[in-house]
């Protein structure tokens, strides 16, 4: 993992059309690849990127889904295949990133757009749809290597091969592989649940936390 103000690459941007998974009649937007040339971001993803169940995917805390290099090549050496990018639904794939070494509140900042990490991606029956695997949404969680989800503080256009900055959360650690295996509200303390919700946590998740703090 890169240090604080250090750069690393864009690898790739990566946007997708609404499609049906074999055998399914609801469309999904996991399948996505790459771009070339700039795409305009704005504070609900990037534009003209296909997100149809919103329920549990996109809006303003979980605008961008990203994968880090490391992400993919571990992935690529459980599945035995290169994983190229997008493979997995997300956005971007950034140099040098790994993100079971990441916490809620870091931040990525290119020339344009700001980045700041709010949870990690849980898997789900898509998932291990787009794999071929109905076993895989359990293999993906265990693996502690799921990308990270973030909102988007500063809008403007990006583009794989642009260089980005990374710059860590000074305030509770809140790591992703945390949220992804053992983030059970209902088993923390209140002194956990507190220190959480002063990070900046996506909606969803902070919903899950402040449930547990109502008298």
């Amino acid at each position: 993992m890169k240090h604080e103000g250090q750069f690393m690459k864009i690898q790739a941007v990566c946007r997708g059309e609404a499609k049906k998974l074999p055998g399914k009649t609801m469309k999904t937007g996991i399948f996505k690849h790459p771009v070339q040339g700039p795409v305009m971001v704005d504070a609900e993803g990037i534009v003209s990127d296909a997100v149809c169940n919103r329920k549990h995917h996109g809006g303003p805390d979980q605008a961008i889904y990203v994968m880090g290099s490391i992400d993919l090549d571990f992935w690529s050496r459980i599945l035995g295949f290169v994983v190229e990018p997008g493979f997995f639904g997300e956005n971007l794939v950034l140099e040098g990133v790994d993100s079971a070494k990441l916490n809620v509140g870091d931040r990525f900042s290119a020339s344009e757009v700001v980045l700041e990490v709010t949870a990690a991606r849980i898997p789900c029956a898509t998932l291990s749809a787009r794999i071929g695997d109905p076993d895989f949404a359990p293999r993906f969680k265990q693996a502690g290597q799921p990308g990270f989800y973030c909102r988007v503080l500063k809008g403007g256009m990006l583009a794989a091969g642009e260089d980005i900055a990374f710059e860590p959360y000074q305030g509770t650690k809140l790591p992703i592989p945390t949220i992804l295996q053992s983030f059970r509200p209902m088993q923390l303390n209140a002194a956990e649940r507190m220190a959480y919700l002063e990070t900046p946590l996506a909606s969803r998740f902070r919903a899950m936390l402040e449930a547990q703090t109502l008298p």
